[in-house]
Parts: C-alpha cells; structure tokens; sequence
C-alpha cells in the first residue's frame, strides 16, 4: 500500500511539472525582417502575430512552437512598396495571408537553445533552424532569435537583379502564460 500511494505522488508530481503554456502578445513582439535592394538595407515588419507556444527548459521535447503573423501587416514605412509587396509576384496576401512556423525540435546547448522547424510562405514549406534564447519578463517568457532565409525558396519576389536573395528575419516573442 505504501508503494502504491508513493508512486501516485512521484506520478502526480511528473505532471505538475510539465510544460507551461503561453500565447504570444502582438503588442510585446518584434517579427523584422532586412534585405538588400539596390544595395541598401530595407527593413520591414509584420504584426498580427497569434499561436501558442509550450516551453519547459527542463523538457525540451515536450516543447513546441506554433506560430503565424498575419501578410497583411507588411509595414516598410512605405505605403506604396508595402502595397507591393502584398501583390502576388511577393506575398501575394490575398492567396496567403499568414506566415506559419511550426517548430519539430528543440535542443539546448551552451548559448542557449536550438530550434528547428517548418516555415510556410505563399504556400511552400521549408525547413529552417535557428538558435534563441529565453528571459523571463512579466509573468511570461520573451523569445529573442535570427534566421536567414532565401526569399527564392518561398517564391517571393521572382528573379531581380537589384534585391538579394537572402533575408534576416529578427525575432522577439513575448509570450503570457495562458
């Protein structure tokens, strides 16, 4: 009997701590992005960004990110290029108004973490990798990151001789506990 009620509590106690759910804040978040036209540095951002995270730095694999900003919220302070942008020869927003990451994998290592995942824009889905870190902050947890992307793998832009083909995409996620 003692036996039985001893592994109850150590099963019980497994469960309590497993993975805290979060929901990513918009408002708190930075998604960016900078490519090169002409040779100068253009810089943009997306909002609308919803999902849900789950993370436990104790249990990474019961950790997963699955997240999307909305196309439509393009803003490189240009009206007239964001408009653009949102055409279908780029993001073409009315066919494929979110960009999705949906994580697959997550390790730790000495700088912090590793995430690997599949990233679908207009339609085509890649795998990308990338390393972050994690800070509390306000009752929830804000996720820093980078990744380079090439914009021809996800069919933006078409070929031009003037922007490059390579993009940095910064990440800053803060996300409440839920």
């Amino acid at each position: 009997m003692k036996a039985t009620l001893i592994f109850v509590f150590l099963f019980a106690g497994l469960f309590a701590v497993k993975a805290q759910q979060y929901k990513p804040v918009d408002e708190k978040s930075e998604i960016k992005f900078i490519i090169k036209n002409f040779g100068l540095n253009v810089s943009g951002s997306f909002n609308g960004l919803n999902g849900s995270i789950i993370f436990n730095a104790s249990n990474l694999s019961a950790s997963s990110f699955n997240v999307s900003v909305d196309v439509n919220t393009i803003n490189t302070g240009i009206d007239m290029r964001d408009s653009h942008l949102k055409k279908e020869d780029y993001f073409d927003a009315e066919k494929y108004s979110t960009i999705r990451f949906v994580s697959t994998s997550i390790t730790g290592n000495q700088n912090g973490y590793a995430i690997n995942g599949n990233l679908t824009i207009k339609g085509t889905t890649r795998a990308v990798s990338f390393p972050f870190t994690v800070q509390n902050q306000d009752n929830g947890l804000l996720f820093t990151g980078s990744l380079s992307i090439n914009r021809k793998d996800f069919n933006v832009g078409g070929s031009s001789a003037v922007l490059s083909n390579n993009a940095e995409i910064q990440l800053k996620v803060f996300a409440a506990k839920s």
